[in-house]
Order: C-alpha cells, then sequence, then structure tokens
C-alpha cells in the first residue's frame, strides 16, 4: 500500500524539481521582493508609530576642568544636558557615536539635524555666569534676544538644508533645555555670592557711613550681609535661589528618569546598501514567506493540467490504486516542496538580512509545517478544479493576491482597522502572521505560546479543509 504512493510522489516530486518555474516563483521571487523593500523602505517600517520627537547627539564634551573647590556640578555638563532631554516629554534621545557618522546620517536626509556637544562643552558652561570677573574667572555671558547662544557653550548643530522645519524643532527643544540647565546655574552661583566679603566690598559704596566718618567693621558686614541674604530668600519665597537645578529653582518634583526615552544609534551591517538586522526584516520575511507559500497554487496546478493533458491521471485512476493513495501521492511532494521554501526562505532572513529567530526559535518549525499544510491543501484544491494551464494562472494568481491583500501580508497586520483584522482572520495567512508576530518580535520579548500552537492548530484545521474538498473535488480522468 505505501510503495505505490511513495512512487506517484518520488514521480512528481521529479517533476516539481525540474519544474524552472518553480523555482523562479517559490524561491527567487520572494527574495528579490524583500530585498527591493527592504533597501526602498524607511528604517520605521514594521515598528509601531513613535510620536516622540527624536534628538541626535554626538557627545564630544571632554569633561569639568580640574578644580579642587568645585562642588557643582558632580558629573559632566553633558550628562546633566542629555538627563534634562531624556526626562522631557515626549522626547527620545539618540546617541550617535561619531561626528562623521552624524554627518553622514544627515547628508543622507536620514537626520533632519544632529546636535553636537563640542569638547569644551562642559568647560564653557562652568563659566557660564552673571557676574563679572571680579568675581569668576573669564565669565561667558550665554545669553541673548532668542535664548541661549549655543555657540558660546560649545553646542553644534549639524543640519540638512532640505529639512529646515524639522531641523528648526530641534534646535528649540535643544533651546529650552539649556535654558533649564544654565539658568539655574547662573542664578544659584549670583545668589550664593550675596553676603560675601567681596559682595559687600563691591556694595560698601552704596552703604551708609558710621558716624564720625569710620567704616561699618567687618562683623557688621557679616551680619548685614546674611539678613541680606536672608530677606531676599523669604520676600522671593517661590523660589530657591541657592538651587542649581531647574526643578529646585521652581521647587517643583524632579521629572522621573526615563532611560526609555535614551538610545543609541548602530549602524547595521550593509551589504550593497542593504541595512541588516533592521526591524524591517522580522515584517518583511514572514509576511513573504507566508505569501508565497500560497504561490505553490500555480507551481501544482500547472503539474496537474500537464498529467491531464498526457492521460497520466487516467491511468493512475486504471491502475489499482485508491483515491485517496492517489492524492496522498500528490500532497507528499508537494508538502515536502512547501517545507523546502519555508525553512529556505527563513535562512535566509537569518543569513542574508540579518533578521532574528527570536527566544524560541524551535517554535518557528510548528508555524512552517503549519502553513505548509494549509497552502499545499489549498494548491491541491485549486489544482483539483482547473482544466486549463489559462484557468490555473488566472484564478491562482487572483486567488493568492487576494487572499494575502485581506490578510495583511502586503502590509503590517498592526497597521490594519481592527475591523479589517478581524475578517482578515478567515484566511490561514492572517493566523501564520500572528504566530510569526508573536515568535519574531521585533522588541525580542517572549512569545505566548499558547497563541503561537492556537495559530498552527488553526492552519492544521484549514489545511485538512482544503484536502477534503479536494477529495470531492478532483477529477482523476
Amino acid at each position: 500500500m505505501l510503495m505505490p504512493i511513495l512512487a506517484i510522489a518520488h514521480k512528481d516530486l521529479r517533476l516539481l524539481i525540474r519544474d524552472p518555474r518553480s523555482a523562479v516563483i517559490l524561491l527567487v521571487m520572494p527574495l528579490v521582493l524583500i530585498l527591493i523593500l527592504g533597501v526602498s523602505l524607511g528604517g520605521v517600517f514594521g515598528k509601531k508609530p513613535d510620536d516622540r520627537i527624536r534628538v541626535s547627539v554626538v557627545v564630544e564634551d571632554a569633561g569639568l576642568p580640574p578644580d579642587a573647590k568645585r562642588e557643582f556640578p558632580p558629573v559632566p555638563w553633558s550628562d546633566i544636558f542629555l538627563d534634562d532631554l531624556t526626562d522631557t516629554a515626549n522626547i527620545r534621545v539618540e546617541r550617535i557615536a561619531t561626528r562623521e557618522e552624524a554627518k553622514r546620517l544627515v547628508e543622507r536626509g536620514d537626520r533632519a539635524a544632529v546636535v553636537v556637544l563640542k569638547p569644551e562643552f562642559s568647560d564653557r558652561l562652568q563659566r557660564c555666569s552673571f557676574v563679572g570677573e571680579e568675581f569668576k574667572k573669564d565669565p561667558i555671558n550665554p545669553l541673548f534676544r532668542d535664548g541661549v547662544r549655543t555657540e558660546a557653550v560649545g553646542v553644534e548643530f549639524l543640519t540638512n538644508p532640505t529639512q529646515p522645519v524639522g531641523s528648526s524643532v530641534i534646535q528649540q527643544v535643544v533651546q529650552v533645555s539649556l535654558f533649564r540647565v544654565v539658568i539655574p546655574w547662573m542664578i544659584g552661583q549670583a545668589f550664593d555670592l550675596i553676603g560675601t566679603e567681596k559682595f559687600l566690598e563691591k556694595m560698601e559704596k552704596y552703604l551708609p557711613r558710621l558716624p564720625g566718618g569710620f567704616s561699618m567693621p567687618a562683623s557688621m558686614k557679616v551680619v548685614i550681609g546674611a539678613a541680606m541674604k536672608k530677606g531676599i530668600e523669604n520676600f522671593f519665597n517661590n523660589y530657591k535661589f541657592t538651587a542649581k537645578t531647574w526643578s529646585s529653582l521652581t521647587k517643583s518634583e524632579a521629572p522621573e528618569h526615563k532611560d526609555e526615552n535614551r538610545a543609541s544609534y548602530s549602524e547595521q551591517d550593509q551589504i550593497f546598501g542593504l541595512k541588516r538586522g533592521t526591524v524591517r526584516y522580522q515584517v518583511l520575511v514572514p509576511s513573504y514567506t507566508v505569501t508565497f507559500a500560497f504561490f505553490l497554487v500555480l507551481t501544482v496546478g500547472w503539474l496537474f493540467v500537464a498529467e491531464r493533458r498526457h492521460g497520466t491521471l487516467t491511468r493512475l485512476r486504471l491502475a489499482p490504486l485508491s483515491r485517496g493513495q492517489i492524492l496522498l501521492g500528490k500532497v507528499i511532494p508537494c508538502l515536502v516542496v512547501s517545507l523546502f521554501q519555508g525553512a529556505f526562505l527563513l535562512l535566509c532572513g537569518k543569513l542574508v538580512f540579518g533578521m532574528s529567530w527570536g527566544p524560541e526559535p524551535w517554535l518557528l518549525v510548528p508555524v512552517v509545517c503549519g502553513t505548509s499544510l494549509a497552502a499545499v491543501g489549498l494548491a491541491v484544491l485549486v489544482a483539483g478544479l482547473a482544466k486549463t494551464e489559462t484557468q490555473v494562472a488566472v484564478y491562482g494568481t487572483l486567488l493568492v493576491l487576494v487572499l494575502a491583500g485581506v490578510s495583511g501580508s502586503m502590509m503590517p497586520r498592526e497597521m490594519m482597522p481592527e475591523e479589517m483584522r478581524q475578517i482578515s482572520l478567515v484566511t490561514p495567512h492572517a493566523w501564520a502572521l500572528d504566530a510569526y508576530a508573536q515568535l519574531l518580535n521585533p522588541d525580542g520579548a517572549a512569545p505566548n505560546v499558547s497563541q503561537v500552537l492556537l495559530s498552527c492548530g488553526v492552519l492544521a484545521g484549514f489545511g485538512g479543509v482544503f484536502l477534503l474538498l479536494a477529495w470531492f473535488a478532483m477529477k482523476l480522468e
């Protein structure tokens, strides 16, 4: 009983392998499409929409100059500035390693603007002050009509002239953060000087002389200075002028640190412009693996039509073989080809496109098997109904493309309306894509195994129903 089935399967497998159309449709076309779309589409393809403003930063800051008397800040000013940016709502900070890499991104139009914190950034901010050289060495006045003079504090913008709106937004975001960093520092320094000996010496000419022309004794100056400082604090009691940070100055709650708003840019491996490992391939590879699994309809349909034309099916029907044996002999080679196609495309996805197989790669096996079973069932059903190669080409292509469009194979399923996502579940493609979405999550999250297994079960159910219909529809004469 088994030998005739294997003989039929062996014959059909040889025919499938020898048919150049099979290799082109099932293996070459999906790879070409993935390659073209992967190169053409932007890096955000397949990602959830991100409403945050991305501020790309290159940090060349050499850090604070040595000073044994310094108490603030405890870290370089670039760290304080980046913390302020990161903790700002709807801002995402992206660190770029080098100025050269930032220039390439700006010139290519991948970034509207990149902020460069130059080597002197910490030194310049440390010298920002409201007071003159009598109180601070080499002071810098960083303020002007439009905010902070970025060139004065060692901030440079690399901008793309074709994206003026995007670069203006980034520059304004940086202006606001610099203002929150610089102003409390300058106020705190100035207020610390009130009541000091230098301050009172400067103010002495405005203080009244004692009777007889005597100068005010030092002890009295100390008392007056402390009283003056205390009085100003009490008068402006909504603020804490000795503070050096914005939240302390305004007596407001410090923002919660948002580490999720901070990331580092990394240029993926490139082969002829192909950015390997980008998130788009986590979507493109499974989408086109599923889509082209069902193009088996064309290959199997052409094979059946050719066998009808040559009378092979009639001879098989006259042989001492049951209808089930003939159908099984036809299904096995198709299933082998489909399994090879799925494994081949996923392997190419990893080796060529740098995609990740996720934390549970072994679960890809039942998904590939379930998808192949559904695809083979549909292929045999169409082959049993089609009479000519033209019917196979027209009906098969139309069916495959419609199913791919409805299911979400042509675009990420999360971009589809909720109603359409529910409707798409009438296709095997949608269940396969849901399983792949669980396993190949771009964020690397652990998959919902029960959901994956449910999808595999539904795919097997689709395959079983298609084969049952093919059993009744197939004409072997």
